[in-house]
């Protein structure tokens, strides 16, 4: 088979990876600073070349046929792969070197940017930029280089170094309490409680430690980030039960009290990243920080 077709060009590879990534010429035309007839004629090219027909049209949609699916998939990762091998040798000609970091947006916020002032004073020559991320990342994409997750500890192909055990806590204001020092478990049925979206079942996990009964429980509204949660529960708009590292501040100013027992969880938070990002300069110093940051010998 003729070479050609099985290496097409890096400019038909980036056509077809964005259309297809947006499910739109339009979209990738404005990602690539290209014109969309443009855009168009490199994904005719390409299906010409490759004598497939990746897309097929619904309206003004462009749909991926089965077998640019699987293109795309595969493309995506390589294109991931030829990114973070240049982002690799730019940071080691540099010594330098910036990083891209998704996180949590509450750990974020609440643990990680009040410290990160401590990274920049051990490594002047890193830039670390946040993105917050409450979906599963996506590495293939090539757009993120390591992430803070929770989770058990299991993410296939990927490097994982364990930052905190998770251990959730009850929290609430001192108004909403009216000067309780302690809740018992069936005191906390009177209350409203608060949940993360994402995590609707911990307070029945709660009840069942407890010997409670689910119906027993007063549900209060959802929320989608864990911040905005906090802020209800200091608003004394009810009772959360919140991942303890994220309220280490509020506990101990008095701001929120820890009324009752805590549930423990089997989730940890922790760095992960591919294999092939190992060797980047700024993930190896961003990586070194943390474990000294979290056994508290930075």
């Amino acid at each position: 088979m003729n070479p050609r077709k099985l290496t097409p060009s890096m400019s038909l590879l980036l056509a077809f990876e964005a259309a297809a990534r947006h499910q739109s010429y339009t979209q990738a035309a404005q990602e690539l600073s290209l014109t969309q007839s443009a855009v168009s004629r490199q994904v005719q090219a390409l299906e010409q070349l490759l004598e497939l027909r990746l897309f097929r049209r619904e309206g003004r949609q462009v749909l991926l046929t089965d077998v640019g699916r699987l293109y795309q998939q595969e493309l995506s990762a390589a294109l991931g792969q030829i990114r973070a091998a240049t982002l690799q040798a730019l940071s080691f000609e540099s010594g330098r070197g910036t990083l891209r970091l998704a996180t949590l947006p509450t750990f974020g916020s609440k643990w990680l940017l009040p410290r990160l002032h401590r990274f920049y004073a051990a490594s002047p020559g890193v830039l670390v930029d946040i993105h917050s991320r409450i979906q599963p990342v996506d590495f293939s994409l090539g757009d993120i280089d390591a992430a803070i997750v929770a989770g058990s500890g299991e993410w296939p192909g990927m490097i994982a170094h364990r930052l905190h055990h998770e251990e959730l806590a009850v929290i609430a204001s001192p108004s909403l309490l009216g000067g309780r020092q302690v809740c018992t478990a069936e005191q906390l049925s009177e209350y409203r409680l608060l949940d993360v979206a994402s995590r609707p079942q911990v307070w029945g996990q709660w009840f069942d430690q407890h010997a409670l009964e689910r119906r027993r429980m007063r549900t209060g509204p959802g929320f989608e980030v864990t911040a905005h949660l906090i802020q209800a529960v200091i608003a004394g708009i009810g009772i959360g039960l919140v991942p303890r590292v994220l309220v280490e501040q509020e506990l101990a100013s008095g701001e929120l009290l820890n009324p009752c027992a805590a549930l423990p969880s089997e989730r940890s938070y922790y760095l992960v990243y591919p294999a092939r990002h190992q060797g980047l300069p700024a993930l190896n110093a961003l990586r070194q920080w943390l474990l000294a940051e979290v056994a508290g010998t930075p």
